[in-house]
């Protein structure tokens, strides 16, 4: 989802550069002006996509820190669980290790 949105932000940002270098092109200026409008054009949209791109790095970057968290945080919890049950298993195993040597004990008088 997160790709969707870059792609659609950078076909608006190329689309918008493109009108305005079009209409700029039209328009009644002299050569040299022109040339000047299309450079501070340019560099407008070349610092708006930097920033948009920097934006979006920061958004990804604490998504994934974010992510990574909520994954660390399941995991301990798996592992809780997992060693509650296993100290269970555990504790069932010496129960029964417990009664099969008492019945060995009593097979043996």
């Amino acid at each position: 989802m997160q790709n969707d949105n870059g792609n659609t932000l950078l076909a608006i940002l190329t689309g918008a550069a493109i009108g305005a270098g079009i209409g700029i092109l039209y328009a009644p200026d002299k050569g040299i002006e022109t040339r000047h409008r299309i450079k501070r054009k340019v560099e407008d949209t070349s610092h708006d996509i930097a920033e948009r791109v920097s934006h979006a790095k920061d958004e990804l970057t604490k998504t994934a820190n974010e992510q990574k968290d909520a994954f660390d945080k399941k995991l301990d919890e798996a592992i809780s669980t997992m060693s509650y049950k296993a100290d269970d298993i555990i504790d069932k195993l010496e129960q029964k290790l417990e009664e099969l040597k008492a019945q060995n004990a009593q097979l043996h008088k």
